[in-house]
């Protein structure tokens, strides 16, 4: 066909040709005639640079003489005090990214977004403080990364929160979620944000701040038993007050136990206490006497002792007592207020007289080993958390930040405290 083809072209009229013909006469073709291939034509030196183009050589060197796009990345590489209050940005001039990566030496990967050109890439979130980061980006059509690696600065000055409960533990239903800050917080929005506790079963949980350096959280009325409770700081890197930042990033789990509410009447001087809404027990108790009345009101115990040294020099009461070992001891305020056992009273006060400093005592045994005895039989069944309410004893009620005794704010005054 081509030999046919070439023939035509000249104006020569067709004939037939011989086997040995035909190889002659391509025997004796210029070399150039052949490089041009089947069909002529007055463009056929473009045609076929094109094609080459296509299929290989050409292609080769377009490539390595086409500008590529130029990728820039923020912060610069190698920077060793990089900035963590601002995002990470990575830009393509002449070009649009294909792919970008920002992983941390602590193993996290920086979440990012693309403008609607895929010009440029930006993170969604700050960088953290402290950490090296690599980024990987690529460019539509380039088959090579640009690699760059920075390192953001330490913050200056820096805060933590100290939770109640710990971490794993099982409280009873009255335990809020308690955080104590070591610096005193100026953004209250910002920090509050940062932390979440959720429950399961759910249920609106509120933070409410009683300080500048103490957030506590609880839901509207006391944990349903057996509740799953998780406080999630994001505090990390978080400006709580000018130039201080956060420095914690975890999960944490409690658990809720049982309900057990223990309520104290002062004027019956009797204890009645519910276990899961059922009377489990009643104790005789003496309360605070007319100079040393009882908070009344909602409270939580928050710490227990099987024994304990009581000076009344603590709770500027000067030197009216010193025991060293008292028994079976259930913190229920910072102030001082404890329920815990009696062995120095005589047997006759306990369900008659009001003689304590403040305290709710039951009877009980020097040494806090006598199970027969209600101070220990009442400790055993107690646990942090579970509520201890105490009615008629004549004095006001507890102060909500006194303890972790917010439960004695109502549920709009709670609200009131928090910053969002």
């Amino acid at each position: 066909m081509g030999v046919s083809h070439i023939s035509n072209r000249a104006g020569q009229r067709a004939r037939k040709w011989s086997r040995r013909g035909i190889l002659g006469v391509l025997g004796a073709v210029p070399a150039a005639a052949l490089l041009t291939g089947c069909g002529y034509s007055s463009d056929a030196s473009d045609a076929t640079g094109t094609a080459g183009a296509a299929d290989g050589g050409g292609a080769s060197a377009r490539r390595s003489t086409a500008k590529k796009a130029t990728i820039t990345i923020t912060p610069a590489a190698g920077t060793k005090k990089a900035d963590f209050t601002s995002r990470v940005e990575v830009t393509a001039t002449g070009g649009a990214l294909a792919s970008v990566r920002v992983t941390g030496n602590d193993g996290s990967t920086l979440p990012g977004s693309y403008n609607d050109d895929r010009t440029k890439w930006t993170s969604t979130k700050n960088p953290y403080s402290g950490t090296k980061y690599t980024v990987r980006a690529k460019a539509e059509g380039d088959t090579e990364e640009t690699v760059a690696a920075f390192t953001t600065k330490s913050p200056g000055e820096t805060f933590v929160g100290y939770f109640t409960p710990e971490a794993g533990s099982t409280s009873g239903v009255g335990m809020p979620v308690s955080i104590n800050f070591t610096h005193a917080v100026t953004d209250r929005a910002a920090v509050q944000k940062a932390i979440t506790v959720t429950a399961e079963p759910a249920v609106e949980v509120v933070g409410h701040w009683f300080s500048d350096t103490r957030l506590d959280f609880r839901p509207e009325t006391y944990w349903a038993a057996g509740t799953r409770i998780t406080l999630s700081l994001r505090l990390k890197d978080v400006e709580g007050s000018d130039g201080v930042y956060g420095m914690q990033s975890k999960d944490v789990i409690f658990h809720i136990g049982r309900e057990q509410i223990s309520t104290v009447d002062l004027v019956t001087k009797q204890m009645v206490v519910e276990r899961d809404g059922l009377t489990s027990a009643t104790y005789p108790v003496t309360g605070g006497d007319s100079g040393h009345t009882t908070w009344s009101g909602i409270m939580v115990i928050s710490k227990r002792f099987k024994q304990t040294r009581m000076e009344s020099s603590t709770v500027g009461l000067g030197d009216e007592y010193d025991i060293p070992d008292v028994p079976h001891a259930q913190r229920l305020t910072t102030s001082g207020t404890f329920v815990h056992g009696n062995y120095w009273a005589s047997t006759a006060v306990f369900g008659h007289q009001n003689t304590s400093h403040g305290c709710v005592g039951l009877h009980d045994a020097k040494g806090a080993n006598d199970s027969s005895v209600a101070g220990y039989e009442f400790y055993e069944s107690s646990m942090l958390g579970d509520v201890v309410i105490v009615r008629n004893s004549g004095e006001r009620t507890v102060d909500p930040a006194n303890g972790l005794n917010g439960w004695n704010l109502s549920w709009a005054e709670w609200k009131a405290g928090s910053a969002l």
